[in-house]
């Protein structure tokens, strides 16, 4: 963006441009990263922008949402005014660019496209906002974006998810994050999820509380402290988070823990009581973390973290899945009708 306080928008050619059939968005609270597919559903080029909707450039527009719009793929719309556009994440929610209310769980694509609600822009494109979903209940929870996500993680990028190899199995799929989400997916629908505020308490105990006026920040992360903070949630965390957290600082005070290992030691915490509070609503389903072959979305080295958490309490089958933002726009276009992608179109890449 050109305006004060902002950035360029990085911009990554990923193969030579030609014929570009989809634009696709994933427009965030903190960030925009569009895509630009060809018509077998390969990535042309990517630009990525920290316009979320909390982060909107100043414009004449209510909301700033047309110039971050332009920012991010005008120069794409320029040429090639009629190419489709889709979008998922925030940008569909109430203080979004228009909200795409909830769909029910259990959601499969259809039920997402069927509620696609359009928006149409200054310059007279229409973006496609896919909606979140909405589980019900006496608790209830909601996603918005990791949806596209799930549905990117589920097969082979050239079959919609009822058509693809994993139709018909169960499978757990996580995000971890700020808001970590874990979804029990079955014969392409998404039936259910939890959501963990891991990321998000981090954050706050390390910034708001006296756990962090004791911590440096260490030169590399500490696997053996953090696998020390997931065991003693796993063995002595009965009582809770509340009961343990504290102990990032005892063991400080008495010289069992340095400044310096309490962050990974208080992540590890964190993560292991994530991880005992997953295992208990799994057995609630007669199911265990151990009897798990599932997926993990997002960075790569968060992932690899939450890789070593599952495997203190069993779950040793936990797969990274790559570039599932970008696959799961195009086989929700590809669903909608936006794009119609060659009987085999490659893997987004």
């Amino acid at each position: 963006m050109k305006q004060a306080g902002s950035s360029t928008p990085a911009i990554a050619a990923l193969h030579p441009i030609g014929p570009a059939s989809l634009i696709a968005l994933d427009w965030g609270t903190t960030s925009l990263r569009a895509y630009l597919f060809d018509a077998n559903g390969a990535v042309l080029a990517t630009r990525a922008l920290t316009a979320g909707i909390m982060n909107l450039p100043r414009s004449a527009d209510e909301g700033g949402f047309d110039a971050a719009f332009d920012d991010a793929c005008g120069a794409w719309l320029d040429n090639a005014p009629a190419i489709p556009v889709i979008a998922a994440g925030m940008v569909g929610s109430a203080q979004g660019w228009v909200e795409a209310p909830y769909v029910e769980a259990p959601a499969s694509a259809d039920t997402l496209v069927a509620d696609i609600v359009p928006v149409k822009t200054a310059r007279g494109s229409t973006v496609h906002i896919v909606p979140g979903v909405l589980q019900r209940g006496e608790l209830p929870n909601v996603m918005r974006g990791e949806e596209t996500q799930i549905f990117g993680a589920l097969g082979d990028a050239g079959a919609s998810p009822t058509q693809s190899a994993d139709a018909g199995k169960r499978a757990l799929i996580g995000l971890p994050g700020t808001h970590a989400k874990w979804a029990v997916v079955q014969a392409g629908r998404i039936e259910r999820f939890h959501t963990f505020m891991t990321g998000e308490v981090f954050a706050a105990l390390r910034e708001h509380t006296i756990l962090g006026r004791t911590m440096v920040t260490p030169d590399r992360p500490d696997t053996e402290a953090f696998l020390r903070g997931v065991k003693i949630a796993r063995d002595k965390g009965k009582a809770g988070v509340l009961a343990t957290v504290f102990s990032t600082r005892t063991l400080s005070l008495t010289q069992q823990l340095s400044r310096e290992e309490q962050p990974d030691y208080l992540s590890g915490l964190l993560i292991g009581h994530e991880m005992a509070g997953l295992e208990a609503v799994l057995n609630q389903q007669q199911d265990s973390l151990a009897a798990q072959s599932l997926r993990l979305i997002g960075n790569e080295a968060l992932c690899e973290r939450y890789r070593l958490a599952l495997a203190q309490f069993g779950c040793t089958q936990a797969e990274l899945v790559k570039h599932v933002t970008e696959r799961g726009l195009w086989r929700v276009a590809a669903q909608a009708g936006l794009v119609n992608p060659a009987p085999h179109a490659a893997r987004v890449s």
